[in-house]
């Protein structure tokens, strides 16, 4: 949650077009790999064709070369028949395969278990080699170690290349070899490491060429093989009202790029204020690798070095991502577990009243407007502006006394962009128990939040319509408002808005007897 991340719009806006920004040249071929005549690239979170490790590296070594995603019945089954983020993934599997089908060949899909899927399509197209992305969350690790041993079996090699991120967990360390678990310090090495590798010729945010190997090495899909792309009743799901919002696909992450980028210089001051078009809105993009993150640090590093201070401050949210991506490499524990393990000790709230509590805090009607406001926007759209993720949060650990795992796993269910390790350091950041977070002691008031990030209340309003005809005074906190006020905008507490489900003064003594433990351990 420090990290304002980027995050996808949640109204509809058109796509400007592409910004004629001059690219630079692409670098020339890192990967030195014994050729072979096939190999298939498995795409994972890199859904897209331009500036793509594995797709360049596959290009570089195989005179055959197609292309492959499987929808994961393991993590489709447990979802809502509904989902952003599926539809979101399909729709830019759509433009993908346009793409690849205009230069001859197609995206081969499939649907199942990939520890099965991909050793089988390996078999049938007769690839030496299998090329992917890596992918750093515990579950991932282990799906790609029983990938690579099916296909060991069978005589195939699995090639992995860094794309997520521009440095992994063990290329940015201490002087004594060690992770870093505070975030300047951090991203001081992690710059300084960048600025040798650039000053050394191994600038690490050039693009690896793809666009010009394509026509030449892709190869067409073998007729038995070919059964095209799913749609989502095949994969047994239903549209979402919202995905066309989202600009899916590599198209709409060039779209919101350029766009960003007429407004970064501002992004600094613009970035608090869930009313203000602030953000990026690409961490869904992200996500899935609908853009590059070479791209994405490759402007922000160059208009920061040009002297804006917004883009510096986007290079550190950028930055805060790689370090809670090493964090979990380094920690996989931070799944279930208090980075810090003295905050094991807490005892959080339990029982029908803290289910209650929940409950309210999910359907956003806990009766304080900005908490309300926000987890209405995230249910309604899969999107949560970061200053309300921490403001939500921060209410739901240190005012309601909820265990953050709780609110990670809602969070989970629920955002677009969600990200294992993000997730998991911006809940434990606002919860006291992670790595550089914020102290126990430090408490938000949602109303003085409120007032100050959202002053003119046109967030609430949006998404608290109950209370639109309020005037600014008493939108932030209505049960201290005139009941004249209440009356004249149809308010009534209790009954069209609730009340408070807690007192925060009293919730806040709480809590600071709640930490204590840690204090006295």
């Amino acid at each position: 949650m420090p990290p304002s991340l980027p995050h996808p719009e949640t109204h509809p806006e058109t796509h400007p077009a592409r910004h004629p920004w001059s690219h630079p040249p692409a670098r020339p071929s890192r990967f030195e790999l014994p050729a072979v005549d096939r190999a298939l690239v498995w795409l994972r979170r890199d859904l897209r064709l331009e500036d793509h490790a594995a797709l360049h590296a596959a290009l570089g070594s195989a005179r055959q070369v197609w292309c492959a995603f499987v929808f994961d019945s393991s993590i489709l089954d447990p979802l809502p028949r509904q989902d952003r983020r599926v539809e979101f993934i399909h729709t830019s599997l759509v433009e993908l395969d346009g793409r690849l089908r205009q230069l001859g060949s197609a995206l081969l899909v499939r649907h199942g278990d990939p520890v099965a899927e991909i050793p089988a399509l390996a078999r049938q197209l007769g690839v030496q080699a299998v090329h992917v992305a890596r992918d750093y969350e515990p579950a991932a690790v282990a799906r790609d170690a029983q990938v690579r041993g099916e296909l060991a079996h069978a005589g195939v090699a699995l090639h992995s290349h860094k794309d997520q991120v521009i440095f992994e967990a063990g290329e940015v360390l201490t002087a004594n070899a060690t992770p870093y678990s505070v975030f300047t310090p951090y991203r001081n090495a992690w710059l300084k490491r960048l600025g040798a590798a650039q000053q050394a010729g191994r600038d690490p945010l050039l693009p690896l060429a793809v666009a010009d190997r394509l026509a030449q090495h892709l190869a067409p899909v073998p007729a038995a093989l070919e059964r095209g792309l799913p749609s989502l009743s095949d994969l047994d799901f239903l549209p979402t009202p919202i995905t066309t919002r989202l600009h899916p696909g590599e198209s709409g992450g060039t779209a919101l790029l350029s766009d960003f980028l007429d407004r970064i210089d501002a992004y600094a001051d613009a970035r608090d204020f869930p009313a203000v078009k602030g953000p990026s809105y690409l961490s869904v993009h992200l996500r899935f690798g609908t853009v590059s993150v070479r791209e994405l640090v490759r402007q922000a590093h160059r208009r920061s070095e040009a002297g804006s201070r917004g883009a510096q401050v986007w290079l550190s949210e950028l930055i805060w991502r790689e370090f809670y991506q090493q964090l979990l490499h380094h920690h996989p524990r931070v799944v279930t577990h208090a980075f810090r393990p003295e905050y094991e000790r807490i005892h959080w709230e339990h029982g029908a009243k803290a289910d209650a509590h929940f409950a309210a805090w999910c359907e956003g009607r806990t009766g304080y407007p900005i908490v309300d406001a926000g987890m209405r926007q995230l249910r309604q759209t899969g999107y949560m502006h970061n200053r309300l993720r921490m403001i939500v949060a921060s209410f739901l650990t240190k005012d309601l006394g909820l265990d953050w795992r709780r609110g990670e796993a809602w969070f989970a269910e629920q955002l677009n962009d969600f990200d294992l390790a993000a997730n998991n350091g911006g809940w434990q950041w606002a919860a006291s128990t992670g790595c550089d977070a914020q102290p126990w002691f430090r408490i938000f008031n949602p109303v003085s939040q409120s007032r100050k990030f959202d002053p003119d209340g046109r967030f609430i309003r949006r998404y608290v319509p109950e209370l639109a005809g309020l005037d600014n005074a008493s939108l932030h906190a209505p049960w201290q408002a005139p009941e004249i006020a209440l009356a004249s905008a149809g308010v009534t507490l209790g009954a069209t808005y609730p009340l408070p489900i807690v007192d925060h003064a009293v919730a806040r003594e709480r809590t600071l007897q709640r930490y204590a433990v840690v204090k006295s351990g």
